[in-house]
């Protein structure tokens, strides 16, 4: 006698809380199992959607089947439907079942697939509920996509909107307080441009009590629902477009467009100058890396009997921990053996002036250049005017030459408008203030105010710094402030030797690219002027 499993689904949990037709299948397969001698085994009650076999109850019947105690010879089920909507995977699934020895059977639609004939019509009962299910949801896709073009949001509504549903059963979204003004006061800030994103988003969330997750909230300031449009996506011919929305705008149009040029980098705000609060006796914090596990050092102060003690140190396991005072004192030494002398001043100051005058003679260039252009385009349409008139070319001829004459003069134009570079008029002052602080750079560091310090140490160490309790060791210094140390070094007539331990700023990794000095203007052209007095000035 076989022993069968009683595979029984429905599709949704309404059929399943009801009950009836689990019921009614049971009661169909258990008749069929007592008319044809079989044995019932397993009933298994699926209510899981047969788009595919990725369905908990079939999973757990189908390891079952796979071991080697099992005893089911046959898995019936009343339609084919019932086992799937997927022709694909169906014959995959019954290749399965075929190599474990096991049948499939339909009792209301029976076929002997021993038969060859009897394939053709399983594909007839496989395809036919996949086509009824590509075509419901053709139907739903269309529906969905005619409310979108009407203007109505589908599917669940974006923070600061709720879903409703109307006496006739017709959904839309409301706004939602808080939630709303909130998110019209966030839209109000990112027009500003002060703060960043999740600054704002962050801000938000302290006021309510449930907040918006990060990728939602930078999701929702890009979506155009918020000043009432409606994005419709590109369907075959069908392009996309934005449709006037049925709900209540939050914002308006022009701040939407305002918001996302500044989240694009198209428009740069201007940002107030913030400044990092650093206490006068840590200079160098942010700015350290710990020896031992490279993490970044920070700083504190530890109260004893009489007075304060200020460290700097790493918060991890590791126990890396300097006195601020030593740490401080080693670095300003390094910094008092950066000089530059009177000599290599006088000819930066020299090469960098005709660098500028060339800076600035290069757009001047650019202008003549293009209205030459323009000169010869007017010459050549003046001629080919005078050929159309004495019948030498023909209408077309003409045209087509008028319309690329005027077309190239019209960009020309537009290239020849555009501002240039405006010129500094007090450059040899500001050359000589930038080269003056190089000059005395070390002095400048022990005299400043802690916003000067930290803004020294930035100029010249664009990367962290490590102290192992003696020295300092750095992967790169400033480009400029490399080239111009160097060149003192180079050119230096008498050079006292020092010993290594005194050579406070050393290089873990050399350069590449930098060759020994020699006089000529090819080593010192690394930067132009206006970009070298920008970043002196700031020290």
């Amino acid at each position: 006698m076989k022993t069968a499993d009683l595979y029984i689904r429905v599709s949704t949990d309404e059929q399943a809380d009801k009950g009836y037709s689990q019921r009614d299948q049971e009661e169909r397969l258990r008749r069929h199992c007592s008319q044809n001698n079989f044995t019932v085994g397993n009933v298994i009650y699926e209510d899981h959607s047969a788009k595919s076999f990725n369905r908990p109850e079939w999973k757990k019947l189908l390891i079952e089947l796979k071991k080697k105690g099992s005893k089911t010879n046959v898995i019936l089920f009343t339609k084919w439907d019932r086992f799937s909507r997927n022709a694909g995977d169906a014959y995959q699934m019954i290749s399965i079942l075929s190599k474990l020895g096991v049948d499939l059977q339909a009792v209301e639609q029976p076929l002997d697939l021993s038969i060859p004939e009897n394939k053709m019509m399983l594909a007839i009962y496989l395809a036919a509920p996949e086509v009824e299910n590509d075509r419901r949801a053709l139907n739903v896709f269309y529906g969905m996509r005619r409310a979108v073009k009407e203007g109505r949001v589908m599917g669940k509504a974006p923070f600061g909107y709720a879903n409703k549903i109307t006496e006739n059963g017709k959904k839309y979204i409301a706004i939602k307080e808080p939630e709303a003004t909130k998110m019209k006061w966030a839209f109000n800030e990112l027009a500003k441009g002060i703060y960043a994103s999740n600054s704002i988003r962050t801000k938000i969330n302290e006021s309510l009590r449930k907040g918006v997750s990060r990728t939602s909230f930078h999701i929702a300031i890009r979506n155009p629902i918020y000043c009432g449009k409606v994005f419709v996506p590109k369907h075959k011919d069908e392009e996309a477009c934005f449709v006037e929305s049925q709900h209540e705008p939050l914002i308006s149009e022009e701040l939407f467009d305002k918001v996302q040029e500044i989240l694009d980098g198209k428009k740069r705000p201007q940002r107030p100058n913030t400044k990092i609060t650093v206490q006068e006796n840590f200079p160098l914090r942010g700015f350290l890396t710990c020896p031992n596990c490279g993490k970044t050092l920070t700083a504190s102060a530890s109260r004893g009997r009489n007075n304060r003690y200020y460290y700097y140190h790493c918060n991890s396991i590791c126990g890396f921990r300097e006195r601020a005072e030593i740490v401080n004192k080693v670095f300003e030494d390094g910094l008092m053996t950066l000089e530059m002398n009177a000599p290599v001043k006088k000819y930066l100051k020299k090469l960098l002036t005709e660098n500028y005058n060339n800076f600035v003679n290069d757009p001047l260039k650019e202008k003549k250049k293009i209205s030459d252009e323009i000169d010869t385009l007017n010459n050549k349409l003046s001629f080919a005017r005078n050929k159309f008139l004495s019948e030498i070319i023909d209408d077309d001829e003409y045209l087509e030459i008028k319309r690329e004459c005027k077309e190239r003069i019209s960009k020309l134009e537009e290239e020849l408008n555009k501002s240039s570079l405006p010129q500094i008029s007090n450059i040899d002052k500001l050359l000589e203030q930038a080269l003056e602080t190089l000059q005395n750079i070390g002095k400048h560091y022990q005299e400043g105010e802690i916003e000067i310090k930290r803004a020294i140490i930035g100029s010249i160490f664009p990367e962290k710094l490590e102290f192992d309790g003696k020295h300092y060791r750095t992967a790169r210094i400033n480009s400029v402030a490399y080239h111009i140390f160097q060149i003192n070094n180079e050119l230096d007539g008498v050079k006292k030797k020092r010993n290594d331990q005194n050579d406070h700023f050393s290089l873990n990794v050399v350069l590449s690219g930098f060759e020994p000095f020699s006089f000529s203007s090819e080593k010192i052209n690394f930067l132009s002027p206006k970009s070298f007095v920008k970043i002196s000035s700031s020290w």
